[in-house]
């Protein structure tokens, strides 16, 4: 059954966790789960009753990547029927595009290795906390294949062209502490508290007005994919769109429930 492929967990504060579920094959992207995956973010996206999403994966591993097996590609080089198959495999059942449409945020709880595809739905969250064993490899260069999800551009926009390149030009592996300080991940925290923490800070988002909690995400992504000139221009757009109709003693309502959420926190 492709829905064991994928366990889908709907929690009633209005979150859903979404985990990978080929253990025995470290998570592998085969094509059953990647349109599992593509197909739930999208249904999820049309339920006003789930605003945040956390992705994870089952065992050791969050993904491999592209299930290679499948495709026909073994060793180093690919086969001329592999390579069409693994273009195929980019464009449909494509989860990094429906992940983009989800219109929430998207927490990746990474709990073990990353790599190249997996790399790229890693990138495709907008959070990402990471346990200790997680970790993170381009390999599409030794692979012979080239990135269609996106890696080749996110990644450098994350960490910086000059750490980009040498990940992706050696296939190295990145520890869950190097993506830490280098700003790939948000946090690592043990294992144990990976998924309580996710759940945490998907609540977090929660508890924010539902609306911003869309607009504010669209804008800053809007902005981060243009010119910093263009950037600004949008989110004074923006604000001049959305802020004339706040009323004031909305916002001296909620700077109140703000101090009383910092006082509690220890703020």
């Amino acid at each position: 059954m492709t829905d064991d492929l994928l366990l889908t967990e709907k929690h009633p504060d209005g979150y859903a966790v979404l985990t990978l579920n080929r253990p025995g094959a470290m998570n592998a992207l085969s094509s059953g789960l990647r349109r599992a995956l593509a197909e739930t973010v999208d249904q999820l996206e049309a339920d006003p009753a789930v605003r945040v999403l956390i992705l994870t994966g089952a065992g050791r591993a969050f993904t491999a990547g592209l299930d290679l097996k499948e495709l026909g590609v073994s060793g180093l080089s690919t086969t001329r029927s592999g390579a069409g198959a693994m273009q195929d495999a980019v464009q449909v059942g494509d989860p990094v595009r429906s992940l983009a449409r989800f219109s929430g945020p998207v927490i990746g709880a990474i709990n073990g290795p990353a790599i190249t595809g997996g790399f790229e739905l890693a990138l495709a969250c907008d959070v990402l906390l990471a346990s200790p064993e997680a970790r993170f490899a381009d390999t599409h260069a030794r692979v012979g294949v080239m990135p269609g999800w996106g890696l080749s551009q996110k990644l450098s926009r994350v960490i910086g062209i000059y750490r980009a390149k040498e990940l992706s030009l050696t296939g190295n592996f990145l520890s869950a502490e190097q993506a830490l300080a280098w700003g790939l991940v948000n946090r690592v925290v043990p294992a144990g508290e990976l998924l309580p923490q996710a759940r945490a800070l998907a609540r977090d988002m929660l508890s924010v007005i539902p609306a911003m909690l869309v607009s504010y995400k669209r804008v800053i992504d809007d902005g981060y994919a243009a010119s910093f000139g263009e950037g600004m221009r949008i989110e004074r757009e923006r604000a001049d769109a959305a802020n004339g109709g706040v009323r004031a003693e909305d916002i001296e309502q909620r700077r109140e429930a703000v101090r009383a959420r910092a006082h509690s926190q220890g703020g």
